[in-house]
């Protein structure tokens, strides 16, 4: 697959270090939304249940797809970056119930034919493609009632709709270049309303105290309607 956003998130992969091994609590697996270690809610955002099939859409290495797992959740994820993927499987060698898959996401929604029960994106794929083409194919892959869930920094003041992030290379190198969709919570909350999620919160949590930073993240969580959308 020659994709320029494989390679930017593949030398993305190389610049993050593997998730610690353990939490402040001692999890060998835990579910996080924020950038922030130990912080914000966790996988009962997503109301899933034992059985249920949930999908990781830009899974990256696989941390939260490895928690859901244990959670007996059949835990399928999709990422664009080998290397991302590669880390997941050195990670989680022994993680029963997590299946990985290499691929564009809109590819892959638009093949499968399973109805996932919950999707969610951690500063993933609803970051980095258009709500436009993605939302009506989350909802047609969503099972009635299911909650499509998302984080994401919050947009800079004035800097609204398809933005473009710069993921440094070597030093020789120009950076590579994904775009990336920001917008205020409202607009998020009209954006799923229009696209048949008629239940939705967007909500800025705030860094945590004890951090010198201060940005805080865009949590996002929609429940889709019983009805068919005429996209």
């Amino acid at each position: 697959m020659t994709d320029a956003r494989s390679d930017a998130w593949d030398t993305y992969a190389q610049s993050k270090p593997q998730r610690r091994q353990t939490n402040a609590k001692g999890e060998t697996t835990w579910f996080n939304w924020t950038q922030y270690a130990d912080h914000g809610p966790g996988a009962d955002v997503l109301a899933l249940n034992p059985g249920d099939t949930a999908l990781d859409l830009g899974c990256g290495s696989g941390g939260n797809l490895a928690h859901l797992a244990t959670l007996d959740i059949k835990a399928i994820g999709v990422d664009i970056s080998a290397k991302q993927l590669g880390k997941a499987r050195e990670r989680w060698p022994d993680v029963d119930g997590m299946e990985l898959h290499r691929g564009e996401a809109l590819a892959y929604l638009g093949e499968t034919f399973t109805i996932f029960d919950a999707m969610f994106s951690v500063f993933g794929v609803a970051w980095f493609t258009d709500p436009g083409l993605l939302l009506p194919i989350v909802h047609d892959t969503l099972k009635p009632g299911g909650v499509f869930a998302f984080s994401q920094r919050p947009p800079v003041e004035g800097c609204y709709g398809c933005q473009a992030s710069y993921i440094p290379r070597g030093p020789e190198d120009d950076p590579a270049i994904v775009k990336r969709w920001d917008y205020q919570p409202d607009i998020w909350c009209s954006l799923l309303k229009e696209y048949g999620f008629p239940e939705v919160t967007a909500t800025v949590l705030p860094a945590p105290e004890k951090d010198k930073r201060t940005t805080g993240t865009l949590l996002v969580r929609a429940v889709r309607g019983a009805q068919a959308q005429p996209f």
